[in-house]
């Protein structure tokens, strides 16, 4: 039987250990284009080892609960960062390295506004739009040597809706 994960609200500090949550947090860090934009400045720590920042667009399926979580992907050489295009909310699920596997998944659901940028060599599940399809921009390492791991679990996890 597979053991069964429920999402917690994504927040900022519980995201911590494993990426940065995009989105806004108070006031404008500064006030640009003749006073009519705010920047809030500096959200995430991009890191793309020995390659380039490139911006893809990825256009994912829909999933739904309940959703089976059977493998787990890093990226050694460069963060991810996921921006939805469309108001749809995220299963996002990720966990610590234990020996060179994911120890056990943490789950977070986005909020339709939250982006999330999930930092070097973190594991963590595929892009999982809620409901409906879901178009993102990635911000991520493009190069020309490998930069991804897959771990596949002998006994998937079930991810089901939060109590």
């Amino acid at each position: 039987m597979s053991p069964t994960l429920y999402p917690e609200p994504l927040t900022a500090e519980k995201f911590a250990p494993f990426g940065d949550v995009i989105e806004l947090r108070g006031d404008a860090d500064k006030i640009i284009n003749q006073g009519m934009c705010g920047r809030h400045h500096d959200l995430a720590q991009l890191d793309f080892g020995s390659g380039r920042a490139g911006i893809s667009l990825f256009d994912a399926k829909a999933r739904h609960f309940p959703h089976e979580l059977d493998m787990m992907e890093r990226h050694p050489e460069g963060s991810q960062a996921f921006v939805p295009l469309s108001a749809v909310p995220m299963i996002i699920s990720v966990a610590a390295d234990e020996n060179g596997k994911p120890g056990k998944p943490q789950v977070f659901l986005s909020a339709p506004h939250q982006s999330i940028n999930i930092h070097r060599n973190i594991w963590h599940g595929v892009l999982a739009p809620l409901g409906r399809a879901g178009q993102y921009i990635v911000v991520d390492r493009i190069g020309d040597t490998p930069n991804l791991e897959e771990h596949w679990f002998t006994t998937p996890f079930l991810v089901d809706a939060p109590n």
